[in-house]
């Protein structure tokens, strides 16, 4: 029996033979890393500027004390500091967002596809009526009735996620309640939520963790493009979608405004796909023994 120890550093093993493990996890570790900056590293204001140093390029003066590394955007405000801080509102965003929207989807998938009979059909019809209506729509219209504001943007993203882990989870609990592990469950009166959480969720993890990798990404693009229309995170305080709106008046001569928050966006959704395709490759007994 395989210990945990073992099944760490066969872990270890999987990623380090893989380029694209290697490379989505180094992406998320500098990514958290420049979170974690903003609490202990004493950065410019992300939210006050000065005029007088209104779009500075990118310097490599890094040590100077007046220095931008990353240069300055229209109100003076220092793009280094903006872009730490925007990623905390992206990671806030896209863990909450996942984590709310995985819990609901998972409840309703196994509900659904172990119970049967009108309680599935009634719950799959609620899942194709909002599959129905586009989601980047669904956001506009709670969002324009709620308010924006960071809780119910990650209200809204969730309910635009659950859907997706709501089908996979069903399909999942569908093939699973006719093995002999759960009619063995169930022959001894197992109660349906016994057999749910211990029986059936255990099985079904590997790839409910693989599509929240995915939802992660498309998380972020989702909330980047309200922050973009100016109904996600709120001025002043910063996030990569919102500066692309407030730089793109500039992006013929102060490229830098524009350019950095999108390779953020687009680095940060790059590394949490890498991510999932590694989780798939190492989960997926058919591609594991073929490497091993």
């Amino acid at each position: 029996m395989m210990t945990m120890a073992n099944g760490m550093r066969a872990l270890g093993r999987r990623m380090g033979s893989s380029t694209i493990g290697v490379v989505g996890w180094l992406i998320m570790a500098l990514l958290l890393l420049g979170v974690l900056s903003t609490f202990v590293i004493d950065l410019p204001s992300p939210v006050h500027g000065n005029l007088a140093q209104r779009l500075l390029p990118p310097s490599y003066r890094f040590f100077a004390p007046s220095a931008h590394p990353l240069g300055t955007d229209q109100l003076g405000r220092d793009m280094l500091s903006r872009l730490l801080y925007g990623s905390r509102v992206s990671l806030m965003v896209g863990f909450n967002a996942v984590l709310i929207g995985g819990m609901i989807g998972v409840t309703v998938g196994m509900i659904s596809g172990y119970a049967g009979g009108v309680t599935d059909r009634l719950l799959m019809r609620i899942v194709d009526m909002q599959l129905s209506i586009p989601l980047i729509l669904l956001a506009l219209i709670v969002i324009a009735a709620t308010g924006p504001s960071l809780g119910n943007l990650i209200i809204v993203l969730a309910l635009t996620s659950w859907i997706r882990y709501a089908r996979l989870v069903r399909g999942q609990v569908l093939a699973l309640r006719q093995r002999e592990f759960v009619l063995s469950a169930v022959a001894v009166g197992a109660r349906p939520w016994h057999i749910l959480r211990y029986y059936i969720l255990p099985n079904i993890l590997t790839p409910i963790l693989v599509i929240a990798t995915l939802e992660f990404s498309r998380v972020i693009l989702l909330e980047a493009s309200l922050s973009f229309l100016g109904l996600g995170v709120q001025p002043p305080w910063p996030s990569w979608g919102r500066m692309l709106a407030e730089g793109r008046a500039y992006i013929a001569t102060a490229w830098w405004v524009t350019t950095l928050p999108g390779l953020a966006i687009v680095v940060t959704v790059m590394g949490a796909n890498f991510i999932g395709d590694w989780l798939r490759d190492y989960f997926d007994p058919k591609l594991k023994s073929s490497g091993e």
